[in-house]
């Protein structure tokens, strides 16, 4: 049994801290600044409605087996205000976000030994306060090794794919070619029936194109038709279906445009590949 924090319980948070809740064998605590009432999670029809156990301060926190941040990319900094209190020096340190540079992200306040980066692919939804859906199959990925290994037991028997990989650069930059496309539903503010609109589509696939070199100049191994592969992933889900940066623009929140579109861009210019699109869409969303 393992003491597991979870830092950031929102849509992807709350999808995961219901999981572990169903499943069992484990005690869950969430890190959030104001109080959490009873939560009401889909987990795709199965309806799992629990009051999890709450610091809403930093100072209430004991050292955890595993603390899970899965804030967005751009609230490091707070997230990281709760590792006094949670993380000890046998504490593993799960960053379920979004992008390519998730040890980066953390390098000032955690040691390297202690990180290990979690592609997280659950495509989920909060339409309400205490309401959570989730919309599609969910999967992460972590790097091979022992800390991957104990991370995937965590969820051994849940509804969600977890599984090791020995090419962890290879499953984040295919993960960034997804998210990629998602800025055009961010600038237009329509959901993912958009995509099936032939020109849109057509842009979706350039986008991911750009993000696919880029990434293979970073060591990845991606093939030559993923951009049509995600292009029919977009077509497949939900028309409704909103991405987390759809989502968060239409609510005025914080984007995360500087781990998604931001990063080809950043990494493009390392490697002297031109991302015009992926630029021009870091650059509107940025400009508000």
């Amino acid at each position: 049994m393992a003491f597991i924090a979870l830092i950031g319980p929102g849509a992807v948070g709350g999808v995961i801290s219901a999981t572990l809740t169903a499943r069992g064998g484990h005690v869950l605590t969430l890190c959030a600044r104001r109080a959490v009432g009873e939560l009401d999670v889909d987990l795709l029809g199965r309806p799992v409605r629990f009051a999890p156990a709450v610091f809403t301060d930093p100072a209430q926190g004991r050292p955890a087996d595993w603390v899970l941040v899965c804030t967005k990319a751009y609230d490091c900094a707070g997230a990281a205000t709760w590792f006094p209190g949670l993380v000890g020096p046998q504490t593993r340190v799960a960053i379920l976000q979004n992008g390519v540079e998730h040890r980066e992200r953390f390098a000032a306040w955690l040691p390297a030994e202690q990180i290990l980066p979690v592609m997280v692919d659950i495509p989920a939804e909060r339409p309400a306060p205490g309401r959570i859906a989730q919309r599609g199959a969910g999967k992460m990925i972590v790097p091979a090794g022992v800390a991957g290994a104990e991370f995937v037991g965590l969820f051994a028997g849940s509804h969600l794919d977890v599984a090791t990989t020995p090419d962890f650069t290879s499953a984040v930059w295919r993960k960034l070619c997804l998210n990629a496309p998602g800025a055009i539903n961010a600038l237009l503010l329509k959901p993912a029936g958009v995509f099936r609109d032939n020109a849109v589509g057509e842009l979706a696939k350039a986008m991911a194109r750009e993000c696919l070199l880029v990434g293979r100049a970073e060591g990845a191994v991606l093939e030559d038709d993923l951009p049509e592969k995600i292009l029919a992933n977009c077509r497949a889900a939900p028309p409704d279906s909103m991405n987390s940066l759809h989502a968060d623009r239409a609510a005025g929140r914080p984007m995360e445009v500087d781990a998604r579109n931001g990063a080809v861009v950043r990494f493009g210019r390392k490697h002297g590949i031109a991302t015009p699109l992926n630029e021009m869409a870091a650059t509107l969303l940025a400009a508000g």
